[in-house]
Order: structure tokens, then sequence, then C-alpha cells
């Protein structure tokens, strides 16, 4: 009984790491503007292309490097968003789910 517990616990640790290790390696990815949250968000890597007749609350100050959710370091090119579940946007793209930073 004490080694099936044993193994048990062994083989839940490695999983429990490959999981996290796998977790942080995809969050290193950029945003592919073909992603269908992307699409359904209007994400464009460069904010001056966004298509202003669908998006008409598009303004060219609006950049993910000043957004509330833009997670990236100050004057850094990329950084996570939340909204893409932590992948890399640009800090010279929108998206509509732009908030501005206070």
């Amino acid at each position: 009984m004490k080694h099936a517990r044993r193994s048990f616990l062994l083989h839940s640790a490695g999983v429990l790491s490959a999981l996290a290790l796998s977790g942080t390696a995809s969050a290193a990815d950029p945003v592919a503007e073909s992603d269908p949250t992307a699409q359904a968000l209007g994400y464009k890597a460069d904010g001056s292309k966004v298509d202003k007749t669908k998006f008409a609350r598009y303004t060219p100050d609006q950049k993910c490097g000043n957004c509330a959710l833009y997670q990236g370091a100050a004057g850094s090119a990329s950084g996570p968003c939340p909204m893409f579940g932590g992948k890399l946007v640009s800090a010279n793209g929108w998206c509509n789910a732009y908030s501005k930073k206070a």
C-alpha cells in the first residue's frame, strides 16, 4: 500500500511540473492576428491598421502599451496581456478591449 501511494505522489508531482513548464512556454508566444480571440477583439500588432469602420471607438493615441490590461514593462516592445491568455502583444498594437491606464 505504501508503495502505491509513493508512486502516485511522484507521478503527480511530475505531471504538475510538466503542466507548469508548458504553460510558461506558451505565455511567451506572441499573439497572432489570425488567432480567433484576436480576430474577435480586432487585435492588430500595428494599431494604425485597425479597421476604423468596424471599430469606431479606436483613436490613434490608444495603444496596448498605455492600456490598463498591458502587463509589459514601460518602454518594452511587447508584453503579456490577460485578454489573450498572457500571450505577448505589441506595445504599438490595439484591440477592442482597450482601457486607458489610469
